[in-house]
């Protein structure tokens, strides 16, 4: 069993490098084990969150795979919502204020502003990181990078199946 230590959040830049080496040591090839831990880890280290997770892009739309928090949507179509737009532009999307964004898929009322990362492989979407907030304007660009750096990194140390 891994202890999670907590990583101070003072320094945004130093968090994303610290909380990038313990998730390094926390991976193995297979997919699955990877996505729930990154989950957890973020879960444990990330402050002012009430959801993070993966959805994984399965039969032409994302489906729910691992997460911390309550449970959440199922199936979200490409395009829709926050997720659904990030996959479909395969570009990271953050969020202010989930309530001024067209077409917002509220899963959890409590969350206020999110943060969605593409994750494409080899030019082949896998999937989205998410990350919800009970704060407004919760992220920012330091936020931004570090998720995308963890994002990249556990794409390449993962073996990724044919098809989820």
């Amino acid at each position: 069993m891994h202890e999670f230590q907590p990583i101070p959040y003072r320094d945004k830049s130093l968090f994303y490098h610290e909380l990038r080496g313990e998730l390094s040591g926390l991976y193995e090839k297979y997919w699955l084990t990877n996505l729930s831990n990154a989950a957890a880890a973020l879960n444990s280290h990330l402050p002012n969150i009430n959801w993070v997770g993966f959805y994984l892009w399965q039969d032409s739309e994302l489906r729910l795979g691992p997460f911390q928090g309550r449970p959440a949507c199922l199936r979200i179509p490409l395009g829709r919502g926050v997720c659904g737009t990030a996959a479909e532009k395969r570009q990271t999307l953050m969020v202010a204020d989930v309530n001024q964004f067209p077409g917002h898929i509220a899963c959890d009322s409590r969350s206020k502003s999110e943060i969605v990362i593409p994750m494409v492989f080899e030019n082949r979407l896998l999937g989205v990181l998410d990350v919800d907030s009970p704060e407004l304007n919760r992220f920012d660009a330091t936020d931004t990078l570090g998720l995308e750096n963890l994002v990249a990194e556990l794409l390449q140390l993962t073996t990724w199946p044919a098809s989820f």
